[in-house]
């Protein structure tokens, strides 16, 4: 089993800023990748972001230039910056952690990130 902790979730204005911070712990994997996904109300859950432990990552389109993941492997952590937030970026944040093949995954609480206009 992994244990996902999520932080760094609020309510910001239009333009603002926001980190988000997700730590893995318990039955680290050895090859894993974590990312981060968001659910808006009345929205399918899509994928923000994810990265490899070797660093290989994956936008969505729609925050590519604006959203920076990254990941530190000594502490199982991923880090998602999401700079020139907008309205349409609020939704329910969730962190996954997943085995190469996408078979095994496991997913935090979820955080909520709400952008005023």
């Amino acid at each position: 089993q992994v244990q996902l902790v999520e932080s760094g979730g609020g309510l910001v204005q239009a333009g603002g800023s926001l980190r988000l911070s997700c730590a893995a712990s318990g039955s680290i994997l050895r090859v894993s990748t974590m990312g981060w996904y968001r659910q808006a109300p009345g929205k399918q859950r899509e994928l923000v972001a994810d990265i490899t432990n070797t660093g290989d990552t994956n936008y969505a389109p729609s925050v590519k230039g604006r959203f920076t993941i990254s990941r530190d492997n000594a502490k199982n952590t991923v880090y998602l910056q999401m700079n020139s937030l907008k309205p349409e970026d609020t939704a329910v944040y969730y962190c996954r952690y997943s085995n190469s093949y996408g078979s095994l995954n496991y997913w935090g609480q979820g955080t909520q990130v709400t952008v005023s206009s």
